[in-house]
């Protein structure tokens, strides 16, 4: 017969589980990591007994929301996916809750953030979404968080995760340039404020200063990291008259779409007439017409080591500062390349 709620305790449920009562505690409270077969065996117990810890006492108890966050500017490109995969893959594992929301602190610079001590246990912020006073705030009151795609500010104590961009920019720019004899390639910049496209410029800069070529501001586009954005630009671009190119770097795979749509329009070839490259090797990358050359950032894995430096926080346990994932090349038709050619790290 199944025992009545009001006469099971936790230490019946480690019994019948064969655990002790603190790892029972910490499967309940999913303050620390339990295996998968012990999780199961605790909660197969769980169940059969009919226990069921009341999930508002046990909060109250621990203080704790049993939620993680994560504020994004928007989630309309694809480049979101893989991040949000690799972040929710570590929040299971401790079996909590992820709670997403975009938060511009420029466009809205008196609306607080949605996420934070109030209505999460830490938190993970993506690039420049917030600004440093908030940051500042959010680390006067000891609250957990790790950045994403952004360094800290030098006054703070605050883990980041990014990947290599100046290097790989850099090779990509150089690989135009040597093996394709491109001397006139226009730059789509991401997001002005956004590190990574800062990086990313200063990436196409040392390229052309190490080959002997001017940068010129005339091919320095606004691309935006948005499809529609690059899009038009370049469009416009192609009709003013007197600047000539014949290649295009897309800043990330995303304004790529953008730009080889205006460039078909305008009846230019690639790569015939013009090769292009981006940055990120999205899952459609490999699909373009023609397949994109492109930088492959590990941003699943990005997600991932953001995460757990976030448990880690919340478990007090050492997290790294600062975390630089390496970058590769990946090479396919669009630069100009017959085929496909090994990867190369950055």
């Amino acid at each position: 017969m199944t025992r009545k709620l009001s006469s099971v305790t936790i230490r019946d449920v480690a019994r019948h589980a064969a655990v002790s009562v603190a790892t029972v505690s910490r499967f309940i409270n999913q303050n620390a990591p339990v295996s998968q077969e012990v999780s199961e065996r605790i909660q197969q117990v769980m169940l059969d007994l009919n226990y069921k810890p009341h999930a508002a006492a046990r909060q109250l108890a621990t203080r704790r929301t049993l939620t993680v966050g994560l504020v994004l500017h928007n989630m309309h490109t694809d480049f979101f996916a893989p991040l949000l995969s690799g972040i929710e893959a570590v929040v299971s594992e401790y079996h909590y809750n992820l709670l997403v929301a975009t938060y511009d602190h420029k466009a809205y610079p008196h609306r607080p953030p949605p996420i934070g001590p109030h209505n999460t246990d830490g938190l993970l912020g993506y690039a420049d979404c917030l600004n440093e006073e908030q940051l500042i705030d959010l680390c006067r009151v000891k609250f957990p968080i790790v950045l994403i795609h952004r360094t800290t500010p030098s006054q703070l104590k605050v883990p980041f995760v990014t990947v290599e961009n100046k290097a790989a920019t850099r090779k990509i720019i150089s690989h135009l340039i040597e093996e394709h004899g491109r001397r006139s390639i226009v730059f789509l910049r991401g997001p002005k404020e956004q590190e990574d496209s800062r990086w990313r410029e200063q990436g196409y800069r040392d390229a052309l200063d190490a080959h002997g070529l001017p940068v010129n501001p005339e091919l320095i586009l606004n691309g935006e990291f948005d499809q529609f954005v690059a899009y038009k630009n370049v469009k416009n671009f192609i009709s003013r008259n007197g600047v000539r190119f014949d290649a295009i770097f897309t800043g990330d795979d995303d304004a790529a779409i953008g730009a080889l749509n205006a460039l078909r329009e305008a009846g230019l070839r690639v790569p015939e007439d013009v090769s292009v490259v981006g940055f990120d090797d999205s899952r459609l990358s490999s699909f373009l017409n023609p397949p994109l050359t492109t930088v492959k950032a590990p941003t699943e894995q990005v997600g991932r080591t953001a995460a757990q430096l976030l448990f880690n926080l919340l478990q007090e346990r050492p997290a790294e500062s600062a975390t630089l994932l390496p970058t590769e090349i990946i090479i396919r038709r669009s630069c100009g390349c017959v085929s496909q050619q090994p990867r190369t790290n950055v």
